[in-house]
């Protein structure tokens, strides 16, 4: 990142100070609040807003599943505890949904709706008045269907509603020393697999191991896309690339993977892209997803 912590941890612009101050007062005004809390950078900013307005009653819950890394849950459990907020773990079932092994462009929306659904009777319970999430300004405009579930779910998007953009998220977690200040995004194992390839625990276990394998060798950015035939196509950043000149080093990479359940693997030579599987999908086929 072109910025560090300490540059901001006495003050921050105007423009940014005044969304910072429009999110806390909203916030406090929904009187109580359960954050959908995944960890990453856009929730933990929203998580850490929600408990500096509201205390303790403010509660952060992760869902968790196959799709999600266990490292990502423990990332998750720490966080919460560095932010001070009541956090709760429930686990989801989205890919016991036959619409959702489909994986087709609206797989997002399938499994949004079990998130949601899921954090929704956990807030009843916990009567809490509103259910956010971090969606933020940038969100807009991409292909995310799972915003659309968000809205079907009457949840509310706090960051976006306030006009806060990532880089801006950035800048408030430095500030409020969060350790997220400078992660990666890091969707679901199932966004690493090709459309149209169906979605099984069993190739989310392959991607994943495939990816704590390769990130011990420090890779970051990282992905591991899955396509057919147990094809394995890795990203990481174009300066890693030269890595994979080693010989040796690819005997190990190829036996890892195949052990792991790939028959092929493969490295994308145009580097880390997020999202680059979208680039297989057509223009109707997003528009269906998001209608």
């Amino acid at each position: 990142m072109g910025f560090q912590p300490s540059a901001f941890s006495s003050q921050l612009s105007v423009e940014l100070a005044a969304k910072r101050d429009r999110l806390l007062e909203l916030l406090e005004s929904y009187g109580s609040c359960v954050v959908a809390f995944s960890g990453g950078l856009d929730s933990s900013v929203l998580a850490k807003a929600a408990q500096l307005a509201l205390g303790d009653r403010a509660v952060a819950v992760t869902a968790t599943s196959a799709s999600m890394p266990t490292e990502e849950l423990d990332e998750a459990v720490k966080l919460a505890g560095q932010i001070g907020i009541r956090h709760e773990v429930v686990e989801t079932d989205e890919i016991s949904n036959p619409d959702y092994q489909k994986n087709e462009a609206d797989r997002c929306y399938h499994c949004r709706i079990e998130i949601l659904g899921r954090i929704k009777s956990l807030a009843r319970q916990l009567d809490a008045a509103v259910v956010a999430d971090g969606a933020n300004r940038d969100d807009q405009g991409e292909h995310r269907p799972g915003l659309r579930a968000g809205k079907e779910q009457k949840v509310r998007s706090p960051l976006a509603e306030c006009g806060l953009r990532k880089s801006e998220l950035r800048k408030l977690a430095a500030v409020w020393g969060l350790s997220v200040w400078n992660k990666s995004a890091s969707p679901c194992l199932s966004s690493r697999i090709a459309y149209g390839e169906q979605i099984t625990p069993e190739r989310l276990a392959m991607v994943g191991r495939a990816e704590r394998f390769l990130r011990g060798f420090g890779f970051e950015p990282l992905r591991v896309r899955y396509h057919k035939g147990d094809v394995a196509r890795i990203e990481v950043s174009p300066e890693a690339l030269s890595k994979f000149l080693d010989a040796e080093f690819c005997r190990k990479v190829v036996e890892e993977l195949k052990s792991g359940g790939f028959k092929y693997v493969s490295l994308d030579l145009e580097g880390f892209r997020s999202g680059s599987l979208n680039d297989l999908l057509k223009a109707e086929d997003i528009e269906k997803a998001e209608s």
